[in-house]
């Protein structure tokens, strides 16, 4: 909430639970996805990734390549107009 998401507190069971959706937690998985979900909030920015978390480019640009195509698809599945027209050329 807008409370806690300034602080650095832990994160509530229910968040906990509902982020994880029945998947075992490592550590290993939680990095990932915090890396995933800042890409995904803040814009496909390696540069923002490598700086706030110390990434290496290469991996900071693997992140920015798959929340660009994670919030493509997201844009597509919302824009109805899109998802009903025809694949290829639109011929005269």
């Amino acid at each position: 909430n807008q409370l806690s998401a300034l602080g650095t507190g832990p994160v509530s069971k229910i968040y906990f639970a509902k982020k994880l959706r029945g998947q075992a937690a490592t550590l290993e998985r939680l990095r990932v996805d915090r890396q995933l979900e800042e890409a995904l909030t803040h814009g496909p920015d390696p540069l923002h990734l490598a700086a706030v978390f110390g990434l290496d480019p290469k991996t900071a640009i693997r992140y920015a390549e798959n929340a660009r195509v994670l919030l493509a698809t997201a844009a597509e599945e919302q824009d109805p107009a899109r998802r009903d027209e025809p694949k290829g050329r639109n011929g005269p």
